[in-house]
């Protein structure tokens, strides 16, 4: 007999849900190059990023940090809404 495991969704409370994203960049073996600025093709400054992106953000990508705190208000999301994927 098979189960159909499509349909089963695991509410966490806001207690249960992750702190922190894991940030693999400093596992790596060496960094990852830099983005390129598409006019120059030369490595673009997160500063310059802040034009397109919000800070934080910017700040995440660039971060050595292997755990990354997720904000509140994502958490809060996460809570109401769930994971918009599955794992």
């Amino acid at each position: 007999m098979s189960t159909d495991r499509s349909n089963i969704r695991v509410d966490l409370s806001l207690d249960e849900i992750p702190k922190y994203w894991y940030n693999i960049l400093p596992d790596l073996p060496e960094p990852m190059p830099p983005p390129l600025d598409p006019s120059t093709k030369k490595p673009i400054s997160p500063e310059a990023l802040f034009a397109i992106f919000p800070k934080s953000l910017v700040m995440q990508e660039v971060s050595t940090e292997r755990f990354v705190q997720i904000p509140d208000e994502v958490r809060e999301i996460y809570a109401r809404l769930g994971r918009p994927t599955p794992l």
